[in-house]
């Protein structure tokens, strides 16, 4: 049975005070929660790692990291490495997102040596893929989202892979309030799953946690999540909100 997955990514918001007062929100509602086969994580920016993770012992929900450095260490100014966090007891990591790629110019490349890193340090990889409005309406959406996996994340073994979870996020439906529809949600993980299972075989496949992203909320979460490829969300601004997030984490059961 797939893992099923509602990761919260802050991205760069909230203060110290209010990342602590939504940690604590959340964790406090999870209590009342049984997970069963499902697993929260929560992105919060590098300077409250700490503290989530110390709330998070007396929790069930997991730690991630919203970037690593492709760097394992060195004279690289302000950059976090893999092995920084590893020794934090960071379990998870986001790589490859629109916006890094987008403001930071990172390139399938560099993407490729960020999860070599993380791999390196068992972090489990949360790799974002997904096309712009441009590349969608001109058709060309499957042949984007081929090219990033298979630049990134194909080269490696079938027993690195399994540190891995995809998160399609169509960029036009990032932070814009307009969401894939669930049957556009399911054509592209169907697609992403059949790609996998061209590489890694079909029980690679199907042991493959695949999330949807892009203005993923309380209210269309149970319809996209309902779909039999997706395997729960990488949420946004919704994470920002404990009773928005915990109604979504609800949809995934």
């Amino acid at each position: 049975m797939r893992l099923k997955i509602v990761a919260g990514n802050w991205k760069m918001n909230l203060d110290f005070e209010e990342a602590e007062d939504l940690i604590s929100a959340i964790a406090d509602e999870l209590e009342n929660i049984d997970l069963g086969h499902a697993e929260v994580v929560i992105c919060p920016p590098f300077p409250y790692l700490e503290m989530a993770l110390d709330i998070a012992i007396e929790s069930v929900f997991s730690v991630g990291a919203q970037n690593i450095s492709h760097f394992d260490n060195g004279a690289y100014t302000g950059e976090v490495s893999a092995r920084m966090l590893a020794s934090m007891d960071v379990d998870y990591c986001i790589v490859g997102h629109s916006e890094r790629r987008k403001y930071f110019n990172e390139t399938d490349e560099i993407i490729a040596k960020k999860i070599d890193q993380a791999i390196e340090h068992e972090f489990i990889t949360i790799f974002c893929c997904g096309e712009l409005l441009s590349e969608r309406q001109a058709g060309k959406h499957f042949d984007v989202v081929r090219e990033q996996i298979e630049k990134a994340v194909f080269p490696l073994s079938e027993k690195e892979f399994y540190n891995i979870v995809i998160a399609y996020e169509p960029v036009w439906a990032i932070g814009t309030g307009v969401n894939a529809t669930p049957e556009q949600a399911q054509e592209m993980h169907a697609y992403i799953r059949n790609l996998i299972a061209s590489r890694y075989g079909k029980d690679v496949a199907d042991e493959t946690s695949i999330l949807y992203g892009g203005s993923c909320n309380s209210k269309n979460a149970p319809e996209i999540f309902a779909q039999p490829d997706v395997d729960g969300g990488l949420i946004g601004g919704a994470s920002l909100n404990a009773d928005e997030f915990i109604e979504i984490v609800k949809a995934i059961l």
